[in-house]
């Protein structure tokens, strides 16, 4: 069922958009409602990781850089994150691999992931280089929300310039 099947169906079933489901202590957001955000990133070639072993695969077997991107439905992920780094996968230096977890929806996977990025806050959206399993750069929510597209694109860049080449670019 697509996301469009999925809201007729509750409308018919009268039930509201916003009824998020539980999933222990924590509330998931509707897949309808989320989906347009996943294929945001899913289209430019993002693999989605919806499990904690698909973030430890992506992480273990990935030689090289990998990016870990936490998806959300917030405003900065919707207006800046998710258009930055759409900017930003068109440079030429990239991650050997860009993985994604979407935050109150993949709730193990963004576990997971988190678990990746010790020493950092949760936080959603965001955006994590790992190079050996080890974090080496980080974009926060609190650096995405005051930035627009083009400076996060241009952060990430230098990033993948430092951490992605064969021969890091100074």
């Amino acid at each position: 069922m697509n996301y469009v099947d999925e809201i007729v169906y509750a409308i018919e079933e009268g039930n509201s958009f916003f009824n998020l489901k539980s999933k222990g202590d924590f509330f998931m957001y509707p897949e309808f409602m989320i989906a347009p955000f996943r294929a945001e990133l899913t289209q430019l070639g993002v693999k989605e990781c919806r499990t904690g072993e698909e973030v430890d695969a992506a992480v273990a077997n990935t030689n090289g850089t990998v990016m870990v991107i936490v998806n959300s439905v917030c405003g900065c992920a919707a207006g800046r994150a998710r258009p930055g780094i759409a900017l930003a996968l068109q440079h030429s230096v990239k991650p050997e691999s860009v993985v994604t977890v979407f935050a109150g929806a993949d709730i193990e996977a963004t576990e997971r992931a988190r678990k990746h990025f010790s020493g950092y806050a949760p936080s959603s959206p965001s955006v994590a280089l790992l190079r050996n399993g080890k974090v080496v750069y980080m974009l926060e929510r609190h650096q995405i929300e005051n930035q627009e597209a083009p400076e996060i694109a241009q952060q990430l860049m230098a990033a993948f310039d430092k951490h992605c080449a064969s021969v890091p670019v100074s």
